[in-house]
Formats: C-alpha cells, structure tokens, sequence
C-alpha cells in the first residue's frame, strides 16, 4: 500500500511538474476588483504589458468592481489554480474582513501571495471650484458644518475609503462619505462638482492635478512627494497623525504549484525592472519594492500584518458591513 501511495505521489508530482513546466500555454488573466480608471487598474495595465513580454502570452486586465474589491477577490479565490488567473489587488484586501461579516474567502487560507508591487502615498484633493484652498481652511468648514462636505470613496473598504475615515479622526470632524462603484465614477462626480473631494492615490489623480481640474490640500507622507513638490503633507498642514501608503500586491488561487508562482514572480520582478515601467510608476509617485521585498513570502508576512493592523481602527470608526 505504501508502495502504491508513493508511486502515486509520484505521478501527481511529476504530472504539476509538466503543468508547471508548460506554463503559460494560455493568455494570463489579472482580476483588478475595482472599476476601470482607477489607481489599482492603472498600475495593473502598466505591469501587464511588460509580464506579457516576459512571459510570452498575452496578459489581460479584467476589471471586476464592486463590494469593496470582495467580488473580484472571491472569483480569484475559486479560480483553477494553474497561475492563468491571479489577483491584483492593494491593501483593501487585508481590510475587507474587518469590514465583510461575510466572506465567501478567506485570505490567509484562500490565496497564495505572489509579489508586492509598489506602495503608492494617499493625497486630499478637491474639485477646482470647492471653496476652502487649505487643510485649515476645509477642518474650520467640517466643524462648523458637520456632514455638509462630501467625500467620494470607491466603496466601503476601498483605500479612498479608508482614507476619509482617518482624515475624520485626525481631525475630529464630521464629513458625509459618498461612495462608488470605483475610483473613476468617483473622481467624474468630483471633477463635476457633484461631490467636494476625494483621498486617493496620485496614480488616478495627477493627470487633473496637472490640467488644474482637480486642485490637491496635502499628501498622506513624512516627506514630499518629488513628483508634487509644491504640495504639502498632511503634518506641515497641521494635521501630524494622518499618514497613509497603499500597497499593491499580486495574488494566485491557493494551490498553485511553487513554480507557477516562481514565475509569475520573475515575470512581475522583470517588469518592475523595466525601465520604461520604472519611470512610468515613478512619475506617478509609486514607490517600487526592492531586493528580498519581492520575494512571495514578504507579501505573505506583509498581508498578514495589515490583518491584524485594521481591525481595531475600523472598529473605533463604527465601519461594519452586514
């Protein structure tokens, strides 16, 4: 009997070794779980031109929005688990559980960390014709009219969403959080004036920042972004306790073979090495990932981190979703 499970096993490994050999012998599918035009899928498509080159297949960004990222999160989760559909997701993923009574997935268990991929900063910006032109300004506002600005997030648990619940307790001040389907159908509503603001990544807003549609108050940082020198932090505007860097991570089904992972490691590490793509990222403020951080067990100890960091401030903050 023992002979026959050892030969078995043999097979089967030999059987992952050839799949793993093979792959991809398929175009690649990288599930974003927000809506198109936001900072995540920004950052996806620029990596997916250059992970298609190293890997030879074509590599295809599926935007599935929606319930703070869980639903494109939970197809990824009950994917075939062969590295031909993974996960590109930040840091909304180790908030949904505190957030979700109900998950159809369990990080830990569900997914295999893959790679980090770069930490983007946070930054306040408003609609050009908003009328408070400094942090100072818009906290005098907040207090005086408690919930009479309007903050857009792209859905409960998304990062711009995270973002206004800190800015409110940095502040001690009430603001009425607007939410979306998404970053972009956010940032439309407040280019039109619809809402006031939003706290999200440069990635998604730089482009308006530069036409001067979008106006920005202060970023999320210790220092000054190099990319938006003429903004300050958060701590300079007088605000020191809100700091806030989105990191960005790739996830495969549970299951994977290690040397499906293995690749599609080297295939992320030779994009971020790209040096089209460096600049790219860079001058959208992403802050890329070096040496041992681009090693699969670094997300791993990463994630499980951020798992245990959210709980306690979105509990203080009331967020809860039945």
């Amino acid at each position: 009997m023992n002979s026959l499970l050892k030969s078995l096993l043999a097979i089967a490994c030999g059987l992952l070794s050839l799949s793993a050999a093979a792959f991809p012998n398929k175009p690649v599918n990288i599930v974003v779980p927000y809506a198109p035009g936001g900072s995540t899928d920004v950052i996806a498509r620029v990596l997916a031109e250059a992970m298609a080159r190293e890997l030879g297949q074509a590599v295809v960004v599926e935007n599935l929005g929606g319930a703070g990222g869980t639903i494109g999160t939970a197809k990824v989760a009950r994917a075939q688990n062969d590295g031909h559909t993974v996960l590109f997701h930040n840091m909304g993923i180790a908030i949904a559980p505190s957030l979700y009574s109900k998950l159809s997935f369990d990080v830990s268990k569900d997914l295999e960390p893959i790679a980090l991929a770069g930490d983007v900063p946070m930054i306040l910006v408003r609609n050009s014709r908003f009328g408070p032109a400094t942090v100072a300004e818009l906290v005098k506002l907040m207090k005086a009219k408690p919930g009479d600005v309007k903050i857009a997030h792209a859905g409960v648990g998304a990062t711009s969403y995270l973002c206004a619940v800190l800015l409110a307790k940095a502040t001690q001040t009430t603001a009425t959080l607007v939410p979306y389907r998404g970053t972009g159908p956010a940032l439309n509503d407040v280019l039109a004036g619809t809402v006031d603001m939003i706290c999200d990544q440069p990635v998604a807003t730089s482009a308006y920042l530069q036409a001067g549609t979008l106006k920005p108050y202060a970023v999320a940082t210790k220092e000054r972004l190099s990319t938006l020198p003429a903004v300050p932090t958060f701590a300079e505007s007088g605000v020191p306790d809100l700091q806030l860097a989105v990191w960005h991570g790739f996830y495969a089904p549970k299951g994977t073979p290690t040397a499906v992972i293995e690749r599609l490691n080297k295939a992320i590490r030779s994009a971020l090495a790209t040096p089209a793509v460096v600049k790219r990222l860079s001058d959208m403020s992403v802050i890329l990932p070096q040496g041992d951080r681009l090693k699969p067990e670094a997300l791993r100890q990463h994630t499980d981190a951020e798992l245990k960091t959210w709980p306690p401030v979105l509990s203080a903050a009331g967020a809860k979703i039945e």
